[in-house]
């Protein structure tokens, strides 16, 4: 039986508790919570876990739960304590998790993934104007701006390291910066105007200018600055008590079915399209180095 997170709301008493165990109380059967930063809107991302949580239950015979969370915190705590096994962690998320789950593995990410980009943008209004290095960040003084999530990798940690590299302060800034809660939020808080400019990644910027073509207000009034070097970003992480919780097996079942998704499979497809990717691609804890040394400095790895 695979069971989804629409599955257990649905049940009688809208909820089926997993002891820390992962077995179901009702049935005994193994279980395996996952779970992912809430990066971009709701509807789009319960959509997208639910059909993973499908998929992940039909490569493991699991019973598979997706966890919604309310912030960034929120996802690496459950992963630390154990309520979430699998967690969709951003760099800097994914950092922070393992340092406090020693053994803790990034399996695989996206093709987009290895060399990922943040996108600054502006106002018109704003008198701000296109750049092309982090130099040109200084512009950003005397004015108001605002970040995603504060602990977003591309919403906030890199932005913030290419602004120091500029040569920008943030106390240069016109007031504390804003930290929106998402890449979304950061874009309709720039497209209103009540932050002159603001930084998100750049596949969510992408995918909202192609939707303003398929009828969503408006963006021309935002323009943007500058797109950042690469780095290394999203990715599955796993807890290293996996398989002793749901069985041996399991890392290496979740694992070849990410690695396997293909395009030419239109289930594949479909979760693909939903994670802006042509496929996912293995990657190792050692990739995110630039990440965690980033976070050391900054202080976001408490």
């Amino acid at each position: 039986m695979r069971v989804t997170r629409r599955t257990f709301l649905a049940g009688s008493a809208g909820l089926l508790v997993l002891s820390a165990c992962g077995t179901d109380n009702d049935s005994g059967a193994a279980a395996l919570n996952i779970s992912a930063i809430p990066d971009q809107d709701p509807e789009k991302l319960n959509r997208l876990y639910d059909a993973v949580a499908d998929r992940f239950a039909a490569a493991t015979g699991l019973q598979v739960r997706y966890r919604p969370v309310v912030d960034y915190r929120a996802v690496v705590r459950a992963f630390e304590v154990g309520d979430v096994q699998v967690a969709w962690m951003g760099g800097l998320t994914g950092v922070q998790a393992r340092s406090r789950v020693p053994g803790a593995n990034a399996i695989a990410q996206r093709d987009i993934d290895a060399d990922f980009h943040s996108v600054f943008i502006a106002t018109r209004n704003s008198g701000l104007r296109p750049f092309d290095d982090a130099s040109g960040l200084r512009q950003l003084a005397g004015h108001t701006f605002t970040f995603g999530s504060e602990t977003s990798t591309s919403g906030r940690l890199m932005p913030q390291y290419f602004m120091e590299q500029g040569g920008l302060a943030l106390a240069q800034l016109r007031g504390k910066p804003g930290f929106s809660g998402s890449h979304d939020a950061t874009v309709e808080a720039v497209a209103s105007q009540s932050f002159d400019a603001g930084v998100l990644n750049e596949q969510v910027w992408d995918a909202r200018k192609a939707a303003v073509k398929a009828g969503e207000p408006n963006l021309d009034d935002v323009i943007v600055l500058w797109r950042t070097p690469g780095y290394a970003d999203y990715h599955w992480l796993v807890r290293p008590d996996v398989d002793s919780v749901a069985g041996q097996g399991t890392t290496r079942a979740i694992t070849d079915l990410l690695l396997g998704l293909d395009m030419s499979d239109p289930q594949d497809a479909e979760i693909l399209e939903l994670f802006g990717a042509e496929k996912f691609i293995p990657t190792t804890n050692s990739n995110y180095d630039q990440i965690e040394a980033v976070a050391r400095e900054q202080g976001l790895l408490g």
